[in-house]
C-alpha cells in the first residue's frame, strides 16, 4: 500500500506551501493524478486522512482530479486521448502510439487555505479563504524535494 507514503509526501509538500503562504490551516488540497500514475484514489483518500492527523491539514479535503491518458500520434500529427491503458493505438487511425504526453503525473494543483491573520476575525466577519498554487510535481527525473511519488 504505497498510497500511505504518497499521502505523507502530499501532506509534507502542502504543509510547506501553507507555511510559506502564512496559513493557519489548509481547507482543501486539489491533486491531479494521471491514469498511469499507479495510484488507487480510494486508498489514497483513506491514507490522506491518516497522514493529516496532527498537521495543519487535519480535517482538510483531498480533491483528486483524474487526468486522461494522452499520447502523440505520429501519423495524425496530433495528441489523442486513449480510452484506456490496455491499447496504445490511435483511436482515429489505429497506428501504435508510444509517446505519452499526459497520464503519468501526480501534482498538487492548488491549496485552499485559511490565512493566519483571518483566523481570529473569522468569527465576526465570516471565514476568509484563498487559494494558492503549489509547484509540487512528480515525474521522471524529479527529486524527492519535488515529490517523486
Amino acid at each position: 500500500m504505497h498510497e500511505l507514503s504518497l499521502a505523507h509526501g502530499i501532506v509534507e509538500q502542502a504543509s510547506e506551501a501553507a507555511q510559506r503562504a502564512n496559513a493557519q490551516r489548509v481547507v482543501s488540497v486539489q491533486l491531479k493524478v494521471g491514469r498511469l500514475a499507479g495510484v488507487e484514489p480510494g486508498a489514497l483518500l483513506f491514507c490522506y486522512d491518516l497522514a493529516t492527523q496532527g498537521t495543519p491539514l487535519e480535517g482538510s479535503r483531498l480533491e483528486i482530479v483524474e487526468l486522461p491518458l494522452i499520447v502523440w500520434c505520429a501519423h495524425c500529427l496530433m495528441e489523442v486521448e486513449l480510452p484506456g491503458v490496455q491499447r496504445f493505438r490511435c483511436p482515429t487511425c489505429d497506428t501504435p502510439c508510444g509517446e505519452i504526453r499526459q497520464g503519468r503525473e501526480m501534482e498538487i494543483a492548488s491549496l485552499e487555505i485559511e490565512p493566519t491573520s483571518q483566523r481570529a476575525s473569522s468569527k465576526f466577519a465570516g471565514s476568509s479563504r484563498r487559494t494558492t498554487n503549489s509547484r509540487a510535481r512528480s515525474g521522471a527525473g524529479s527529486s524527492r524535494r519535488g515529490c517523486t511519488w
